[in-house]
């Protein structure tokens, strides 16, 4: 991943500004039957807040540099050579949901709970649902969903999961009330993005797919796990694990933090989950990664460890943001008091999902190491007797970003034409009863579209 100004992508979408405020006059008269059609009657059911457009491209293609998308929040996600549709025309809606937190400075508004919503003149008859990865916003999945299921006729919903930024975990009264709103705004968002399609097109959804990358995955999990007659499904790409007990987060990253400080070496990180082979790429993981993860998740569940770090920011340079907090090396999740672990216990997934699902997961992913995320919450749910409504693929050089392909071609892959297929086996599942392939290892090819194909069979 190419460094901007020296700073990593991630670092440059920590601090990115938002977009631009959406324009003045931006709703327009409703158009005739086709495009835009019924503009006047979309409306999005509790939203405090909400503007329409009738655009004629709906896609980053299209949107890149306007108030429509933000594509500094969608830096490093994409591999450069990845083909983007366009020519997209439809409806988009943004807007906010009540909220007392302003994280989210997009298009001005200084309010979280944000979300956009796409209605594409061509309609399919499907909603696709999603949260943001990371601490991102609502529009940093525009290149690797939004373009393609809006291309494919799905309509599409995004939200920032109340919180965005360095500094969510000061969100909410007690420990862990920032992840657990993530939880109860992407719910928020699946009831009115239903009525608002149905104020579209004049009638609800036929299927409701739940997806989502990183913190996104963690959503899709949770939703079918707690509110599986909302969908009809979901694909879950490398989705964050959160066990009350371990593993998670807190139990794999501290060691990387005393790998930095020089009291733990490569044999430990090896011990602790991070995959062999994966070594070439823990120097920038060590940089851009690690330590922020591991302070502002310890401050989220546990900020009585070390009150004065982070304390109430993560930081306001890019140096201090990405520092880590020299305590978190002798972090011991295991031994921490009975209400770190209850924090958690709120957030935490059982693998008792109640719909399809597709897992996906990079068998080199350095901040979420497969061996301790994806493989244990497959076994959750074959645990829980879900077991038939789950398939996984673990893919072989997938990194968490496939920005990172860019640098590495010749050791990574992107994960993202694996994803596209697996959505694919997954509708094929749900609406044709064929059945996806077994869970398996999908092998890195020799040569290629390595960017734009992937076989899971």
């Amino acid at each position: 991943m190419r460094p901007w100004r020296g700073v990593p992508l991630l670092a440059a979408a920590v601090l990115a500004l938002g977009a631009a405020a959406v324009p003045a006059g931006a709703e327009a008269a409703s158009g005739t039957a086709g495009h835009c059609a019924r503009l006047d009657r979309v409306t999005v059911p509790g939203a405090e807040h909400q503007q329409k457009a009738c655009l004629p491209d709906m896609t980053t293609t299209a949107l890149a540099g306007t108030a429509y998308t933000d594509t500094a929040d969608q830096a490093g996600l994409a591999a450069a050579g990845t083909t983007r549709p366009s020519g997209v025309p439809g409806v988009q809606v943004d807007g906010y949901f009540p909220d007392t937190s302003g994280f989210n400075t997009t298009h001005g508004w200084r309010h979280d709970a944000q979300f956009v919503l796409r209605l594409p003149d061509r309609w399919n008859g499907g909603l696709i649902v999603t949260g943001a990865p990371g601490t991102r916003k609502q529009y940093s999945l525009d290149v690797l969903i939004s373009d393609w299921a809006i291309a494919r006729g799905y309509a599409f919903a995004s939200t920032d999961k109340g919180n965005s930024g360095p500094d969510f975990y000061t969100d909410g009264r007690r420990p862990g009330d920032a992840m657990a709103e993530w939880n109860r705004r992407t719910t928020q968002l699946t009831v009115a993005a239903k009525a608002a399609v149905a104020s579209r097109y004049g009638r609800a959804p036929h299927r409701t797919y739940m997806t989502g990358i990183s913190n996104g995955g963690y959503l899709t999990r949770w939703q079918l796990e707690h509110h599986p007659a909302l969908y009809d499904g979901g694909v879950d790409w490398e989705g964050t694990l959160w066990t009350a007990d371990g593993p998670n987060l807190l139990t794999s990253l501290p060691v990387t933090v005393a790998r930095a400080q020089g009291r733990a070496g490569d044999a430990d990180l090896l011990a602790a989950g991070f995959a062999p082979g994966s070594e070439f790429l823990w120097a920038y993981h060590q940089q851009a990664y690690w330590g922020l993860t591991q302070k502002v998740y310890r401050a989220l569940f546990d900020p009585s460890y070390d009150p004065a770090c982070p304390g109430a920011s993560a930081g306001t340079t890019v140096p201090e943001i990405l520092a880590p907090c020299a305590s978190d090396a002798d972090y011991d999740y295991a031994a921490r008091p009975a209400a770190v672990h209850r924090a958690v216990g709120r957030v935490s997934l059982t693998g008792r999902i109640g719909k399809p699902m597709i897992t996906l997961h990079g068998t080199l992913d350095t901040l979420l190491p497969i061996a301790t995320d994806s493989d244990v919450y497959a076994r959750m749910i074959d645990s829980a007797g879900r077991g038939g409504l789950h398939r996984y693929y673990t893919i072989e050089g997938g990194n968490h970003v496939d920005g990172l392909y860019d640098t590495y071609p010749d050791r990574l892959r992107p994960i993202l034409p694996c994803y596209r297929a697996a959505f694919d086996a997954l509708t094929s599942w749900v609406e044709r009863g064929r059945t996806p392939p077994a869970d398996r290892t999908v092998p890195r090819p020799a040569g290629g579209d390595v960017v734009d194909s992937c076989a899971l069979n």
